[in-house]
């Protein structure tokens, strides 16, 4: 018997995880994640939560194997890192009368009680958002987001369709981002991602983070061959690039 709980407690049973905090470039965003090694383990696994990104390793898998990995699902890893964030997002207290920004301008915001489940839409300097009850906030606000989110993405391929015969560049796609910390990404193979926080913003500085994404489909870099790109298209960029930095990302 004594020698069965030995064997229980032997060395070589199977450790716990062992956990530790790392960070990548996935997808041209930085990214933080949760690293565990287990021994039980024979392949990598990838899971993102509201905790955000966790990745689960065999105890002596590679570097090498790892960050192949990590590259190859990395679309998919700020997709659903994004999915979390909005989900998160705080509810606004959006009120009848109550200003909201739209391409550098405010708009008042009209709540108005309808029987029908109509989009908000704009009308002069008002968004009129029809809801079946004016004291439900968080459909106020699910209105309210879906609009910027319409108008984000019919402006945002309009800008980049307009820059990239500039720049003489063909993005392979255009998606909205609800990134905290970056207002635009571009990758190698060709994706755009669009803060969707711009669209509250004049479209002076839209158009710079446009050109900024766009010239890297020419030089992934920021290097002096890089910024001559952006000039080429938006001259005053330095300018634009230090309004932009005076902002908040919220």
């Amino acid at each position: 018997m004594l020698k069965r709980l030995r064997n229980l407690i032997s060395p070589h049973a199977a450790k716990p995880a062992v956990a530790e905090q790392r960070a990548a470039v996935l997808a041209g965003q930085h990214i933080t994640y949760t690293l565990k090694r287990s021994a039980r383990r024979r392949s990598i696994g990838l899971r993102v939560d509201d905790r955000g990104l966790t990745v689960s390793i065999p105890l002596r898998a590679s570097e090498c194997w790892l960050h192949s990995v990590l590259q190859d699902r990395a679309e998919w890893v700020v997709e659903k890192l994004e999915g979390w964030q909005a989900r998160k997002a705080q509810v606004l207290c959006l009120t009848d009368g109550e200003f909201i920004p739209y391409l550098g301008e405010q708009l008042t915001l009209r709540v108005q009680r309808s029987l029908f489940a109509a989009p908000a839409h704009q009308s002069g300097d008002e968004l009129r958002v029809p809801v079946q009850d004016e004291s439900n906030a968080k459909r106020i606000e699910q209105r309210v987001s879906e609009w910027y989110r319409q108008q984000a993405g019919l402006l945002f391929a309009a800008r980049v369709a307009h820059y990239a015969v500039l720049l003489k560049v063909a993005p392979n796609a255009i998606k909205l981002s609800t990134a905290k910390t970056q207002w635009g990404s571009c990758n190698a193979r060709g994706t755009v991602r669009l803060n969707l926080q711009l669209i509250k913003f004049p479209l002076r500085l839209i158009d710079y983070v446009v050109v900024h994404e766009l010239a890297h489909l020419r030089e992934m870099n920021h290097s002096t061959a890089f910024w001559k790109v952006v000039a080429s298209a938006c001259p005053d960029y330095a300018k634009l690039r230090r309004e932009l930095k005076t902002v908040s990302l919220s």
